[in-house]
């Protein structure tokens, strides 16, 4: 899942992981596949995950089926905890879950250091997912990582009862089409709206409609090569330029640093009327809007189609447990597993079997208006057509970019240019 990253300056840790990797211990790797039985003795298994998976009643559904197997569930509140404590346990070559969710963005670091998590691949999951999915995952050698849990098409979440105040469509169809289909369309909108309603913003925070935007680049801060071209990239300048162009000069955004508390409670106040959503958003926001009526997805993405986040199950092979690990890990990422994910917390499948499901189809949400979510998610997945290049150095890169965002739309602390040299200093610092 992208799932979301509140974003921080890189710890220590992290940072000198690349150092301190290649003095770690690891556990050799056990043998098994995944569908192997290992016994009957108990066992306790330990899973690291972050925002929301959907896995709760998954994991008591497992436990009832393997009645020797406990499962500890041990979930950070964002992607940055998550990754901050991987890193510092990788490095130091204990303490990790017996399996770990890893987040797509920072994926490419970990796939430099293989050995440290057990190959995956095996002949009852090959084909499962999507090829992207599963090429993300993959070292140039064919060990398989990590285990695709959701993918992230793109939609746009908004609040009905905060467009009809301004006067505006509300109605799902045609929200869709009052967005449009460019990001000058869903800007144009977000005027009309703020200037009938002055007390509420249009979009949430700059950095969320940034990374909506970059998603949608082939080639974002880095070449295949590992050359850096985040500094001179046009396109990522432009972009940058575009978003706080609409977050200052045109009033639209809420300012807000999205994860945060004051982000949280702004769906309680009505402090902005959309915000961009991939389908394991759709969670959160249920969760921050608890009590608010009118929340609902329009099936339209400004600029096409675009995927924002996804995320893996490894097994890191300091564990004490890798075979019963892979065997949960994949059951948890299969067809059926997957849709009933989504159905708890709209974690949109990566796997082509559910992706087919006329279960997954089915489906819709109360809490967005009864929105049909299987289906707008379904198409959505089927408008990307970009999967951005996102290499070793993309994770800190993003993590600068979002500073550089944050301090002139939350902090207010630089202007534009000002913020922009302090991210080119910051890429040539990494």
């Amino acid at each position: 899942m992208k799932n979301p990253t509140k974003f921080t300056v890189l710890s220590a840790a992290a940072a000198c992981l690349a150092l301190s990797l290649t003095a770690c211990g690891s556990a050799a790797p056990e043998k098994g596949g995944v569908n192997d039985a290992t016994g009957s003795d108990p066992v306790t298994l330990t899973v690291g995950t972050f925002n929301e998976f959907g896995y709760e009643e998954l994991f008591e559904e497992y436990e009832t089926l393997n009645p020797n197997v406990t499962i500890e569930h041990k979930k950070a509140a964002t992607t940055n905890e998550a990754r901050d404590n991987l890193t510092t346990r990788l490095a130091a070559g204990s303490g990790l879950s017996d399996i770990e969710a890893v987040e797509v963005d920072w994926l490419p670091e970990l796939l430099q250091y293989p050995d440290r998590f057990a190959d995956l691949a095996d002949p009852a999951v090959e084909g499962r997912w999507l090829d992207w999915k599963a090429e993300a995952a993959t070292t140039a050698d064919g060990k398989l990582l990590g285990y695709g849990t959701d993918s992230g098409p793109e939609a746009v979440c908004y609040n009905a009862e905060l467009l009809k105040k301004a006067g505006m469509p509300s109605e799902r169809g045609e929200v869709a089409e009052m967005l449009g289909t460019s990001w000058d369309s869903y800007f144009e909108a977000g005027k009309a709206y703020k200037a009938a309603n002055p007390d509420s913003a249009w979009f949430d925070s700059a950095g969320a409609i940034y990374q909506g935007m970059s998603n949608q680049l082939e080639k974002v801060y880095e070449e295949e090569d590992g050359t850096v071209i985040a500094t001179e990239n046009q396109k990522v300048k432009d972009t940058y330029n575009q978003v706080l162009k609409a977050s200052t000069e045109d009033g639209l955004s809420a300012h807000l640093s999205q994860w945060s508390d004051d982000w949280a409670s702004g769906f309680q106040t009505g402090a902005f009327a959309t915000t961009l959503c991939p389908g394991w958003m759709l969670g959160v926001i249920e969760g921050n809007a608890a009590g608010v009526t009118g929340w609902d997805v329009a099936n339209v993405f400004p600029g096409g189609g675009g995927n924002w986040g996804g995320s893996y199950l490894t097994v890191p092979t300091q564990g004490e447990h890798q075979a019963e690990a892979k065997k949960l890990a994949g059951w948890l990422t299969a067809p059926e597993q997957q849709i009933k994910a989504f159905t708890a917390k709209g974690t949109f499948p990566s796997q082509k079997e559910a992706l087919e499901s006329s279960e997954l189809l089915g489906q819709t949400n109360e809490f967005f208006n009864g929105a049909p979510t299987g289906q707008i998610f379904a198409e959505r997945a089927k408008a990307v057509d970009v999967t951005p290049f996102k290499g070793t150095k993309y994770f800190a890169i993003n993590d600068a970019m979002q500073q550089a965002l944050t301090r002139v739309d939350v902090d207010k602390s630089d202007d534009a240019a000002s913020s922009w040299e302090k991210f080119v200093t910051a890429v040539k610092s990494l």
